[in-house]
């Protein structure tokens, strides 16, 4: 299977989650709006989430992976399922371990970190406690399905990985439509939405692991103990943690200071739901994918192949991020308005929440371009110098928020969140080429620059376009006539930045007819090669 067809792979399956995903928010919208119990879920939800970020797939993904293949490998199915259940019994205990001591901690850090701007003994930071206590055993089945995951990944059976969160989805739909139908309260409702949390993180495990029974794997609970390989596993997977996790501990940074404001919380929240289809779509297919290729490449030597993979992964990834930022800058507003303005949800609140998305927009490319250029490092298991730079990423951040949400409330969130991304995404690339393990080949470069071009023509087409459907996309108007709207927005938006792109050099059939024809083991597409052709 070729490398776009992986990434299409995956990327549908992601697809098909954020779709779900949509119809979840606007149901949260339409039920909770921004009030104290959308704040109170939110942030409950928030820590277990940055957990599973930081233990599970940013541990995983970087660390296991990489050390999975090699077992496969070396020493075929059998090695790599002894390594498997060496991991497993650990990781189970540690787990358990940590929830055990959250559960009981949970008040205190609530009050300390989750948020601190709830008055303590109120009955927002009383459902918060509550809500978290319920929630944070999500963590314990998400991270040991993260590495089923990374199993499947590395055997290149990425499909049920991608729809898992499916379920997740899924879960939460059928909570919040039997609270609407129910007319069930604000804090019944948030409670719904908590064990659901819980059912949908049993649910994707119990799929992963069918999975990986198809893929003729097996895991046995094995006595922890610390192995060589699982120890080798701590030492790479501890500073990828912390790197894999940096966009949710800058929110959580930002959820901290957001807690002082009424309704911040969820207006980030609504506004991250939204700028995560494409982050999730393109950046998690590629860094999902990239991770296994890049490593086998290295393993076996061909170094010409694993520098065109990293060219093709940024350019394919750029080729279709730039546009879904330019889009989010544009119609940001009328986004907002047709997936959200409905029940709780007002005009004021579309405000709000429209001018954060913008601006995450404009974080949009260099969120994904972490996803892309990450795995070049934790390929060569190095997970420690892109820990250096989310340190430093997450420090910008922090003196950012604290500087701007006085004088910008919530946009001085994004804001900072979004230019600590940019930093380290110049940090990772910067460094990639100074140790000369990423070479930016010609075809690469002469195409981003006509995709930058194209996406500023559409830009400039669909602002000019916009005045004449924003009478379609008022409060007023009839849903179907907005979605309409938009959807004819979106569709004057493609075919100028495509029709652009193909134009101009930025893209062309050829590229895309022998990258998603090229079968295994065929060599890649010469990273030497016209760009025009």
């Amino acid at each position: 299977m070729s490398l776009v067809r992986k990434f299409l792979t995956v990327g549908g399956g992601t697809l098909g989650s954020r779709i779900f995903g949509f119809g979840r928010e606007m149901l949260m919208a339409a039920a909770l709006g921004t009030g104290p119990m959308a704040d109170a879920f939110y942030a409950a939800f928030r820590f277990p989430n940055l957990f599973r970020r930081l233990f599970a797939e940013g541990a995983f993904n970087a660390a296991f992976v990489p050390l999975f293949a090699k077992e496969i490998e070396g020493g075929g199915k059998e090695a790599a399922k002894r390594f498997s259940e060496e991991v497993f019994g650990v990781l189970f205990t540690v787990l358990l371990v940590i929830t055990i001591v959250m559960e009981l901690a949970m008040p205190l850090i609530v009050r300390t970190i989750i948020a601190p701007g709830f008055e303590a003994g109120s009955d927002k930071y009383e459902v918060t406690v509550t809500l978290a206590i319920i929630m944070f055993p999500y963590l314990m089945c998400m991270s040991l399905t993260a590495m089923l995951s990374g199993m499947l990944n590395s055997l290149h059976h990425y499909f049920a990985a991608a729809v898992a969160p499916i379920f997740f989805n899924i879960a939460m739909i059928a909570a919040l439509g039997y609270g609407l139908w129910a007319g069930a309260d604000p804090v019944s409702v948030a409670f719904y939405l908590s064990w659901a949390v819980l059912v949908a993180g049993l649910l994707q495990m119990a799929v992963l692991y069918v999975g990986v029974r198809h893929a003729g794997m097996s895991i046995g609970f094995r006595r922890p103990r610390m192995t060589p390989n699982v120890k080798r596993l701590l030492v790479l997977a501890l500073p990828a943690a912390v790197t894999g996790g940096v966009t949710q501990i800058n929110q959580i940074i930002g959820q901290m200071i957001a807690s002082t404001k009424e309704g911040a919380i969820s207006a980030l929240q609504y506004a991250d739901r939204l700028y995560q289809l494409p982050l999730g779509v393109v950046g998690i297919a590629v860094g999902v994918v990239l991770l296994p290729e890049l490593s086998r490449s290295l393993r076996a030597g061909h170094l010409k192949e694993a520098s065109n993979i990293q060219n093709r992964s940024l350019e394919f990834s750029l080729f279709l991020t730039l546009p879904a930022a330019a889009a989010l800058w544009v119609l940001s507003d009328e986004i907002i308005r047709v997936v959200y303005e409905h029940g709780a949800f007002n005009p004021e609140t579309t405000t709000v929440v429209a001018g954060i998305l913008a601006i995450y927009g404009l974080g949009l490319p260099g969120f994904v371009m972490i996803k892309a250029l990450n795995p070049g490092y934790f390929a060569r298991e190095d997970t420690k110098t892109p820990m250096r730079f989310t340190m430093i990423s997450v420090a910008v951040n922090c003196a950012l928020a604290v500087s701007l949400f006085p004088f910008f409330a919530e946009r001085g969130i994004a804001t900072a969140e979004v230019v600590s991304g940019w930093l380290t995404t110049t940090l990772l690339f910067v460094t990639l080429v100074r140790r000369g393990h990423f070479d930016m080949d010609r075809a690469f470069a002469f195409r981003l620059v006509r995709l930058v071009i194209a996406a500023g023509v559409m830009a400039g087409a669909l602002d000019y376009v916009s005045t004449y459907a924003s009478p379609y996309i008022t409060p007023q108007s009839p849903l179907l006539q907005q979605v309409g709207a938009v959807f004819a927005l979106i569709a004057v938006a493609m075919v100028v930045y495509f029709g652009t792109a193909f134009a101009i050099g930025g893209a062309s059939l050829g590229m895309l007819r022998r990258n998603l024809k090229r079968k295994p083991g065929a060599p890649p597409v010469a990273a030497d090669q016209s760009p025009q052709d």
